[in-house]
């Protein structure tokens, strides 16, 4: 086991593990219905590895040496992690970044980042005998929560927009979990979760609400290092919406430093749509909490939030990295899934490929060095949001079965 303590960010107070806790007693009496989550606690590890492990990033050793779980055995069996870090040639040379990476995150279990933090959930959930977890989502923590209970076997309830994506809702049926259509934005289906676990005593999966969400993204980080070792990245791009991914990766480069498994931490660029940007905006308006955003929207849905609930831990950590926020628009989002596919032969959803268009945007701004080492997650698939990439592009005709027909539309060439 790795013993740990919990921390409050707000007023460092220290608690015990307690299947009980999500938030800071004191805090979390500042608690505004709607607003950004008060009391988040972070997880402290009493003790970290002193040397990498002779083990897979992503297999049980490995995550049982970094993470807050008693044993391997309460691990989902389900392989999520050990994502590859891409060297990309082609997305190099078009952007002219010699030391570019992409983590491709597409290829977890449910397709998409936030299996990590449902895979530590679950495995606490199974410690505390909990058979219940519920989460409110606008797809994608949902889905992953809901593949990882149907590995472990526990009931997943999912609280999401009527608005989300029909793939994200097909994938939420098939793995078996309830699916609560809320009539509203992701707010409400937050705000409608946490009730509901209050009521019900179900264990509570909600991004920022849940210390080990963040700690479960961490391992993210923990997979970029092992790789990059001994040098490691200079920035990592994250696509940004409540702001616990931005948090787990801070979480995991400051545990390796600590570790010595590092020299120092990357600094982190949020990326965010115009139309959902209550983060970046704070930082640009050195703000110390953000404003919300009155009807949030944009084609990048899992990016879509009005009130950022991890804001507070999430504007932390950016500083404190020395990292900023950009925005980019809608139509960019959209033209970014193409050229990554192209590029890279990864297919991301409008999400995870606003990071593509956000480093291009941080690179004009001077917070991005062509030359430094630069990571950037994927964090989605694209077979989440096939009505948005299919916009992009054009849908060929119909073509007669003839050897003429294929000559007129790509024309004649020789191979050889």
């Amino acid at each position: 086991m790795a013993p740990f303590h919990l921390r409050c960010i707000e007023c460092g107070k220290v608690y015990d593990e307690d299947p009980r806790r999500l938030v800071c007693d004191v805090c979390a009496g500042k608690q505004e219905p709607g607003g950004t989550t008060r009391g988040v606690l972070e997880v402290l590890l009493d003790r970290l590895p002193e040397a990498w492990p002779d083990a897979a990033a992503d297999s049980a050793e490995f995550l049982t040496a970094f993470l807050p779980i008693r044993s391997a055995d309460a691990l989902p069996p389900i392989p999520v992690g050990g994502t590859p870090l891409l060297s990309v040639p082609r997305l190099r040379e078009a952007l002219g970044m010699p030391r570019l990476w992409i983590k491709d995150d597409t290829r977890n279990p449910s397709g998409s980042t936030k299996d990590r933090a449902s895979l530590l959930v679950a495995a606490k959930a199974v410690e505390y005998g909990r058979t219940t977890v519920a989460a409110a989502s606008t797809g994608n923590a949902a889905t992953a929560m809901a593949a990882v209970a149907a590995a472990a076997g526990i009931r997943a309830i999912a609280f999401v927009p009527a608005a989300t994506p029909e793939a994200k809702l097909v994938q939420l049926l098939s793995y078996g979990a309830t699916v609560l259509l809320v009539d509203g934005s992701y707010d409400d289906a937050f705000e409608l979760c946490l009730a509901a676990c209050e009521r019900f005593d179900w264990y509570n999966r909600s991004t920022a609400l849940n210390p080990f969400t963040a700690e479960g993204k961490k391992t993210t980080a923990l997979e970029i290092a092992a790789v990059m070792a001994p040098d490691g990245p200079d920035v990592v791009v994250v696509p940004t919406g409540d702001g616990v991914i931005i948090s787990g990766v801070a979480k995991g480069f400051a545990d390796l430093e600590r570790s010595g498994l590092i020299r120092c931490r990357p600094r982190l660029i949020a990326v965010q749509p115009e139309g959902s940007a209550a983060i970046a905006t704070a930082l640009r308006e050195q703000a110390d909490t953000v404003t919300p955003v009155r009807d949030a929207a944009s084609v990048a849905d899992s990016l879509v939030v009005q009130t950022p609930r991890n804001a507070l831990q999430c504007l932390r950590d950016i500083r404190q990295s020395g990292g900023g926020g950009v925005t980019v628009p809608d139509g960019a989002i959209v033209e970014a899934i193409g050229r990554l596919a192209r590029h890279t032969g990864v297919f991301a959803e409008p999400a995870a490929a606003a990071g593509l268009a956000g480093l291009e945007v941080a690179l004009r701004h001077g917070l991005v060095a062509r030359d430094e080492r630069v990571v950037m997650l994927i964090t989605g698939t694209g077979l989440k949001d096939i009505p948005a990439a299919a916009s992009a592009v054009a849908r060929p005709a119909p073509i007669p079965p003839t050897l003429l027909a294929v000559e007129q539309a790509v024309g004649r060439r020789t191979e050889g």
